[in-house]
């Protein structure tokens, strides 16, 4: 274990620590902050997590304050035990003990009838609760030794790429958060998949780490219902909003299954005199290597993509281009989610070539 020190009093105890063995000391330190109602970032396998009590209404609330995230956009609580979902929720159907089985830990998140004892900003006032076990070393070992359950959005500015590294963190909350445990890049780097387990059929709210397919075999009759609400609407679920997942730069998201028009699309773009990045798989970048732009690659498969996504949107803000050029991927496996953040990011704005 190595703790970074730095003069400004500000910056959050950093620690970095294994990712399959965490040191200890730190996660003891960790968990005293998140007893103590403080705010602790930490790896998941999918994003890294701003973490507070999740049964502590003031330090829920500084998540929100943390995040400038509003108050209608509801949080995941993480366990490290499937036997703690009773605890937080209500009512428990057995598909949800069911898909806990099977898909715990990892990167699924139910949504149940919460507890009455849970405090209302958790849930943004619903009478649901989303809940998850994550499956990293970490997270588990942190939320073990804090002995609750903990609140944990994406530890970044809300509507913001999501961080996949510590450096991420820093980039947005460095002077927000007590500790950061730094255990390197999350292994899948897009957000968990978000199931509805109140409705019938059960409806897939946010596709993420765990692909629809996956959960078909389960729930043949399973419905893909996604959200693109604006801030001031009540989200049934984390990640519904149509504005998120943004870079500072401008997102345009391009569709069509005719290469050569949409390259033919894309280069009136970069002709038209703004700063602009690309932000494409191996195949579409290498069609405009006779360029001078700013090029991020997001490699050869969507597990690929799902990884480089949100590091290749920073790279290009902090390039400083004033317009970032995307491609709709195929919606099926990780492409689904990866289809799914780049529309938010893009605000809902699809160009049909």
């Amino acid at each position: 274990m190595t703790r970074k020190s730095d003069p400004n009093v500000n910056e959050p105890q950093h620690f970095r620590v294994s990712a399959e063995q965490p040191a200890a000391p730190a996660i003891a330190l960790a968990a005293r902050a998140i007893k103590a109602g403080g705010l602790v970032a930490f790896p998941t396998e999918t994003v890294y997590g701003l973490g507070a009590n999740a049964r502590d209404e003031d330090a829920v609330d500084k998540i929100f304050r943390a995040k400038g995230r509003p108050a209608t956009d509801p949080l995941i609580a993480h366990i490290a035990d499937a036997d703690q979902l009773n605890d937080l929720a209500r009512d428990v159907p057995d598909l949800a003990h069911e898909l806990a089985r099977r898909f715990w830990p990892g990167a699924l998140t139910l949504v149940l009838p919460k507890s009455a004892a849970l405090p209302a900003n958790l849930t943004a006032g619903l009478d649901t609760v989303a809940v998850r076990m994550p499956n990293h070393a970490v997270a588990t070992a942190l939320i073990e030794a804090a002995g609750v359950a903990i609140a944990a959005p994406s530890a970044n500015r809300f509507s913001r790429p999501s961080p996949t590294t510590a450096q991420h963190v820093l980039d947005d909350l460095a002077t927000e958060i007590d500790v950061l445990l730094d255990a390197g890049p999350t292994a899948i780097g897009l957000e968990s998949t978000i199931l509805d387990l109140t409705r019938d059929p059960p409806q897939l709210l946010r596709p993420g780490g765990l692909p629809l397919e996956a959960l078909r075999q389960f729930i043949p009759d399973l419905r893909f219902a996604p959200r693109f609400l604006g801030d001031a609407e009540a989200a049934p679920a984390p990640g519904t909003l149509l504005k998120h997942y943004s870079p500072r730069a401008e997102l345009l998201l391009f569709q069509g299954h005719d290469d050569a028009a949409v390259y033919a699309t894309m280069r009136a773009q970069i002709a038209a005199g703004r700063r602009v990045g690309l932000m494409l798989n191996a195949a579409d970048a290498a069609a405009f290597a006779d360029l001078d732009v700013k090029v991020e690659s997001l490699g050869d498969s969507a597990e690929q993509a799902a990884l480089r996504l949100f590091a290749a949107m920073r790279a290009l803000d902090g390039a400083g281009v004033d317009c970032i050029l995307a491609r709709s991927p195929e919606k099926r496996g990780l492409g689904l989610a990866v289809w799914d953040r780049l529309l938010r990011a893009a605000e809902g704005t699809l160009i049909e070539v």
